[in-house]
Parts: C-alpha cells; sequence; structure tokens
C-alpha cells in the first residue's frame, strides 16, 4: 500500500536519468564526484592506477550486462579492468601488476597501454596479449611482471575466447552452481620477449554469469571467506549489486583495512541476437 504511483515512479527515473548525465557532462571539469566516491586517502601509485580504469564501471546491452569494481587498499596501486564494446564483440581485460608500489602503477600503466593499442589495431586476440607483453617485457626488471585475464566476447556466436596469463581463472555461475573455470594458465605479462599465448574457447550459456576477480578477493584475510555461499546468495542481484555486494564481504573479513587491493568484474550473459537493451529508462527509451 505504501509503494508510490507508478506516474511517481516514472518521474523519479527521469530525474535520475538527467542527474546521471549532468554528472557524466560534468565530471571531467571537477573533482567532486571523485571526491564522493572515495572511501580512503589514495597514495600516487593507486592515483595512477585509477586514471588507467574505463569511464564507467557498468554496460548494459541486449545480449549482457556487465559491472566491476576495484577497492583499493590505498598504498597498492596493482589492479586494473577495462572493458570496451565493438559492433559483434565485447572485449575485457582484468590484470593485477605485482608489487605493493610505484613500480606496480607503471607496470600496470605500460600493459594497459599494451592491451588498448593492440585492441585498436584489430589484431586477433593471441596477437594483442604478444604484442602487450612484449611491450611490458621490454621495460619491466628482473621479477617484475603482471597477471591478467584477457576476453573477446563473440556477440554472435556466443563464444568467449580467453588468455590467461597467470592469473585466478574466472568463476561461472550457472543453473545456480559455482564453478572455477577449468583454464590453462600461461606465464604473467612480462616475463619473456616474444612469449606466445594460447587462446581458450569458452561457450556461453543463456543465463550463465561469470565473475573475474583478482587475488585480493581470494587470498589473506579474504581466503575466510566462502566466496561460493556469498555469490550463490547474490545471484538474483543486478551484476553492479553483486559486485558490491562480494566487496562488502572482503571488506568485513578484512576488518575494514584491505592489505590488497581487491577487484572484480560480473558478466551476465543475456543470449540471442545483437539488439537494445531491455530498459524501461535510459538512451534507448
Amino acid at each position: 500500500d505504501d509503494f508510490p504511483a507508478k506516474q511517481t515512479v516514472a518521474d523519479v527515473a527521469q530525474a535520475a536519468h538527467f542527474l546521471a548525465y549532468v554528472v557524466i557532462a560534468n565530471r571531467r571539469y571537477t573533482d567532486l564526484f571523485e571526491w564522493g566516491q572515495r572511501s580512503v586517502p589514495l597514495s600516487l601509485a593507486a592515483e595512477i592506477q585509477h586514471r588507467l580504469l574505463p569511464g564507467a564501471f557498468t554496460c548494459e546491452a541486449g545480449q549482457f550486462t556487465l559491472a566491476a569494481w576495484l577497492q583499493p587498499a590505498g598504498e597498492i596501486g596493482g589492479d586494473t579492468f577495462d572493458f570496451s564494446l565493438d559492433r559483434d564483440a565485447l572485449h575485457l581485460s582484468m590484470t593485477d601488476a605485482m608489487g605493493h608500489t610505484m613500480d606496480a602503477a607503471l607496470l600496470a600503466t605500460v600493459l594497459v597501454g599494451g592491451l588498448r593499442n593492440a585492441r585498436r589495431r584489430g589484431v586477433e586476440l593471441a596477437e594483442q596479449a604478444r604484442l602487450a607483453n612484449d611491450a611490458l617485457a621490454e621495460q619491466a626488471g628482473e621479477s617484475q611482471f603482471v597477471t591478467g585475464l584477457l576476453v573477446r566476447i563473440d556477440l554472435l556466436r556466443a563464444t568467449a575466447e580467453i588468455v590467461n596469463a597467470g592469473h585466478p581463472p574466472p568463476l561461472r555461475i550457472r543453473a545456480g552452481e559455482v564453478d572455477q573455470l577449468d583454464l590453462e594458465a600461461d606465464p604473467p605479462f612480462g616475463v619473456r620477449l616474444g612469449r606466445a599465448y594460447r587462446v581458450q574457447s569458452l561457450p556461453l550459456q543463456v543465463g550463465d554469469r561469470l565473475i573475474f576477480v583478482t587475488d585480493g578477493m581470494l587470498e589473506r584475510d579474504a581466503a575466510l571467506m566462502n566466496i561460493g555461499a556469498i555469490l550463490t546468495a547474490s545471484i538474483d542481484m543486478h551484476p553492479r549489486e553483486a559486485v558490491q555486494d562480494l566487496t562488502r564481504a572482503v571488506l568485513k573479513a578484512s576488518g575494514g583495512q584491505l592489505r590488497d587491493d581487491a577487484t572484480a568484474l560480473c558478466l551476465d550473459w543475456h543470449g540471442g541476437p545483437p539488439r537494445d537493451r531491455d530498459a524501461s529508462s535510459g538512451a534507448n527509451r
């Protein structure tokens, strides 16, 4: 009985949509929105790291919905995620540079720049990985490297191609069951110049949810969590809420003091032919 009238809900949704445009249009000219998003002061390394992230953390399309979140540890600058949507493909990456200093931020900068440059050349996934690895290997010192997952989803074939460079494999929720994908791991990026990387294929089914994480979601205090139970409990949440829910669990397990960045990306596969997103309000309304 207390639920607002339909027209009231529509008015609030439209107002929120207009406000979102204001934020998007103005955030490049002010630090106010950046301040509002921060929960801890960032080191210079973490500041550099945040400049590597995409302009939006959520993407909704007809065939998929994705959302990601990076919870910084304040003094660490190693984790990144990225995505780009083409006409027939969705590109994703998640990386974790070794170290907890400025070196990690610089390694991440070189690798993300290399991955974006290779992707924008239009080369295949294996070649993207090779070019980015070589760019990093030329700059990295001894024992410096970056783990990562590089993904290309063919929207027409409903198939994901994945390169695993020494990174924790993704988790998949299918029919209510959480499983870790059985992916072969190649060495991390930057270990050896000229290294070739294997591309592994993963067919997608309607209803699949893929969760990509860095080791900050799995190790140290986070190792005490039952991540499978957390993901199962959040199965009906929007991906944006699911990654936030997982992040809150990690923060709780660590007593609010993370010792490593904790990053998660959630992808829901809706399937079907390429089409506009299904939304009651927004850009396609």
